[in-house]
């Protein structure tokens, strides 16, 4: 095998409570509502901001499912559509439907069988046909993606292991205009950055929705496998109609057609299992082959490893990554390390076959103090301060789409936090986030993302470790919040309406939501976990505020959720059919990717999910470290208001 070329680096509350940065307060159990909101010219949307974004062109992802009551079919609304675009839909060469559809992207047929063949046809305001598509009906309610399940092994201290599928991303491969899915193969002796001991080796595998293996990379021996050493990016960065992956490499690393990056033979694992010494890279793999594009050292650069906190790489190798257009315009991807301590974030822009670094973010540069210590398990992206240009919103802190300090809470680390239009009531985007310490003024808390004041929150007292936010109660406007106040599946904590209200202590899952029934609130996205076996099934759960109880609409049998407690399926998102989301679980015995989709026809109309900015990018930043659910720049829930057509051009 020949080694890979190298491309240099070139820089080129019962009350609400307003808590002002700088002057935090403490909010009771019971939290404080505010008064009306005040708008800073920090955190106003832009009224001037032009800038289109580089999107993919994708098909209708003309969708089929059985259901009890016939086939659902279902499609995609495009960002670029017209308002007054209607279709056709037949089966078997009949014409279903009278007149074009125009108030819906889906139809239930209820003579329609598994042998049934549909076509969609675009009808423009005049009548005229556009690129039709066919599809035939899943045989079941779930679609199985095969999967080729690697080899186990037995790492140098002596462990066997074997593999399981982990977190996915997905992006245009091929650019034919539909999703291919990348997976990371998790072995089953992965390790959190507290534990010390050998792994086996991470691999990542590209699969076609019908299951066609289209590629392997081995990310080698000094790349160690668990939850905050690989994040996967994968995302069109240079515009030509085809998702580059992007992802931290080491000496060893193999692409898909055996080039190997930096030294074949070298070895820098302790004899506790941490890759302490040695080069990092980050390494460009085109997307549709597999293969290395594009190779540089990795920044941020592990350096003394002992400065992000401690010296075992327990705080310096915690690495987070992200999508996020700086320009406004085209995509550039960022990595982080470090965020107990030390933090520091890098951007890069991946153009004409050039990886450059646009600019570095560091937590110890004079003036960024503040910024040490605030970051999270997770991250989230948006313009939240109506620029046009997106910010990075990294956990108790944000950093401007030019790489400088935004503003900091100062509220410390946590694990779970949601950025979107949580509030339609109020300008901009908000952002909710839960808190560790138990001496933060506010282990819950409901900001501004802009300005990052705080507009309500509590004073917990304790290492609140899960949080959420959803429209999930249709007699409150905006997104309910929910912090649980004990363990991980603890069902008492605080549930809050978007404007501070304490609706009731009694709470749902605080894991994930999905949009998935006919309605615009959204659902509980959950697992069922034994301690014992260290495993979960996923559930998909509906909130009934009535009760304070849920209903049960879909037990994915025959599959596993991942990452223990966390309970994560392996991806969400609206891959398929109309907005609403898909939601995919490895079967137990990691040999498919079970795809379910939504059984249920909805009388709303809405533009793919995919083509609106916040969400898109959450889907990128999906699978990285403590997986969250995305959401969109507007609100979408009960009660909302038509969304604006997207600002997107196809490259």
């Amino acid at each position: 095998m020949r080694r890979a070329r190298r491309t240099a680096l070139t820089l080129g509350l019962g009350i609400a409570l307003v808590v002002p940065i700088g002057g935090l307060g403490v909010a009771s159990a019971e939290p404080t509502v505010t008064a009306e909101p005040t708008v800073t010219a920090e955190s106003a949307p832009s009224t001037t901001a032009k800038h289109r974004r580089q999107a993919e062109r994708l098909d209708r992802g003309l969708l089929a499912v059985p259901t009890d009551d016939g086939v659902l079919v279902s499609w995609r609304l495009l960002g670029t559509d017209r308002a007054d675009l209607g279709f056709d839909v037949y089966r078997d060469g009949r014409k279903l439907n009278r007149g074009p559809i125009r108030d819906r992207t889906n139809l239930l047929d209820a003579e329609g069988t598994t042998t049934s063949e549909y076509r969609l046809v675009p009808r423009g305001a005049h009548g005229g046909p556009r690129h039709a598509e066919t599809t035939t009906p899943w045989e079941q309610a779930h679609l199985d993606v095969p999967l080729n399940r690697p080899e186990g092994g037995t790492t140098p201290d002596g462990v066997a292991y074997e593999y399981r599928a982990n977190d996915a991303s997905i992006g245009d491969l091929d650019g034919d205009g539909s999703y291919e899915i990348v997976l990371k193969w998790d072995p089953t002796n992965s390790k959190d950055n507290s534990q010390a001991g050998h792994t086996g080796e991470v691999f990542l595998d590209a699969y076609t929705l019908t299951g066609e293996n289209l590629w392997r990379i081995g990310l080698g021996p000094n790349i160690r496998a668990g939850a905050h050493y690989t994040q996967l990016m994968v995302y069109d960065l240079d515009g030509d109609g085809r998702s580059e992956v992007v992802v931290k490499t080491g000496d060893g690393s193999v692409d898909a057609a055996g080039t190997v990056v930096g030294d074949a033979e070298a070895d820098h694992r302790t004899e506790n299992g941490y890759v302490l010494t040695g080069p990092e890279y980050l390494t460009v793999f085109d997307g549709s082959t597999g293969t290395e594009l594009a190779t540089t050292d990795f920044s941020p650069a592990r350096g003394d490893i002992c400065q992000w906190g401690d010296c075992y790489g327990n705080r310096g190798d915690r690495f987070l990554a992200a999508v996020a257009y700086l320009d406004g315009v085209r995509p550039s991807v960022i990595f982080s390390r470090g965020y107990y301590e030390k933090t520091m974030l890098v951007a890069y822009d991946w153009r004409d076959g050039e990886l450059t670094e646009r600019w570095t973010f560091d937590s110890d540069t004079p003036g960024n103090e503040g910024y040490a210590q605030q970051g999270n398990h997770n991250l989230s992206v948006g313009d939240v301060d109506g620029d046009g240009r997106d910010e990075i919103v990294f956990g108790a802190m944000a950093v401007d789409d030019d790489g400088t300090g935004l503003y900091t809470t100062r509220l410390g680390h946590g694990d779970a936090m949601h950025l979107g239009d949580l509030d339609p009531h109020r300008p901009g985007l908000e952002v909710f986030s839960v808190h560790e310490s138990a001496s933060s003024p506010l282990g819950v808390e409901f900001r501004d993302a802009g300005s990052g004041e705080a507009i309500w929150g509590v004073h917990t007292g304790r290492d609140t470790g899960r949080g959420l936010a959803a429209d999930i109660d249709p007699r409150h406007p905006g997104a309910e919040s929910w912090a649980i106040d004990g363990e991980w599946n603890s069902t008492t904590g605080w549930l809050h309406s978007s404007a501070g209200e304490l609706i009731s202590q009694t709470i749902p899952a605080a894991n994930a939501a999905v949009w998935w029934d006919g309605d615009l609130g959204r659902e509980i996205l959950d697992h069922d976990f034994t301690e014992e076996g260290r495993t979960g099934v996923g559930r998909i759960d509906k909130w009934d505020p009535a009760t304070e109880t849920t209903t049960n609409l879909l037990m994915p049998t025959g599959t596993r959720s991942n990452n223990d407690t966390k309970g994560n399926p392996t991806l969400q998102a609206d891959i398929l059919g109309d907005w609403r989301e898909e939601v995919i679980w490895p079967t137990t015995d990691s040999t498919a990717l079970r795809i379910f989709a939504t059984p249920y026809p909805t009388e709303h109309r809405l533009t793919t999910l995919m083509h609106d900015p916040v969400y898109r990018l959450g889907i990128a930043w999906q699978n990285v470290a403590y997986n969250q659910p995305p959401h969109t720049s507007y609100f979408l829930g009960y009660g909302m208001e038509r969304p604006k057509q997207p600002k997107i051009y196809y490259p």
